[in-house]
């Protein structure tokens, strides 16, 4: 593990929430000091992007679309995504593998165009609460990241980050344990190592999964936590601002 590695915090999953309001309320809420000592990002709904693309804080989608430009209507192009000089874009989210059947596979490729169009993907994995109670994360979170290193070459993962967001937790109030999380993110930085041990060092692996203010600092003290994919917490500046404050 690189212990001077810069905390990476993003705000959002904003989800399906937000307006122009809001945009306006949270840049000039939000502290910038921060962007000095850490990575900070902002994945607003795609509608809002463009509120966000000429501000200090580098943006980013909640989603984007393995195909090229053409007859997908709806999607969004990576080609789109670097007209707004998006730098990350999430994938994978459990809400889209769920709400929108999306496969590993697919995930794998939307990271992949990704990488190639110079945009970060925050790769996100996570379990439901039945596979936890059988004592099987492990394995199910190794079958989403594997698609990920099965497609993508390791020489171009340096450009990838990996966001872990078990799925009992999302939304719920209900978050893992600073050493629940640990547990899984040293699991993951493992499984990165067997691949390649500097990668595993230095790839930022983020905690989501009902971060506040008030759990954030001892989620952001565990060895292997890089960060977090904040959501709900998020949508206020101010309480954006007290969770990275806790990583600062």
């Amino acid at each position: 593990m690189n212990i001077n590695k810069r905390k990476l915090l993003v705000a959002g999953n904003w989800k399906m929430n937000g307006t122009r309001s809001l945009v306006k309320e949270f840049i000039k809420d939000f502290d910038t000091k921060f962007l000095s000592s850490m990575d900070v990002a902002l994945c607003p709904p795609s509608i809002l992007i463009a509120e966000f693309s000429e501000g200090r804080i580098p943006v980013g989608a909640q989603d984007v679309s393995a195909c090229d430009n053409g007859a997908h209507t709806g999607d969004l192009s990576v080609s789109m995504l670097n007209d707004f000089e998006c730098k990350y874009c999430i994938v994978g989210h459990s809400e889209r593998r769920d709400d929108h059947g999306e496969s590993s596979e697919l995930v794998a490729e939307k990271a992949a165009k990704l990488i190639e169009a110079g945009i970060t993907p925050i790769i996100c994995c996570g379990e439901p609460l039945s596979v936890r109670e059988a004592g099987k994360v492990n394995e199910y979170v190794e079958a989403q990241l594997k698609a990920v290193f099965d497609r993508i070459p390791v020489s171009q993962l340096g450009d990838a980050v990996i966001a872990y967001e078990p799925i009992w937790a999302i939304g719920t109030g209900v978050t893992a344990s600073p050493q629940e999380a640990q547990d899984v993110h040293a699991f993951i930085r493992q499984f990165i190592a067997s691949y390649d041990g500097k990668l595993a060092d230095s790839m930022q692996i983020l905690y989501g999964g009902s971060v506040k203010p008030d759990n954030a600092k001892e989620l952001f003290g565990q060895a292997d936590i890089d960060g977090g994919l904040i959501g709900g917490a998020s949508l206020k500046a101010k309480d954006f601002n007290a969770i990275c404050q806790a990583a600062y």
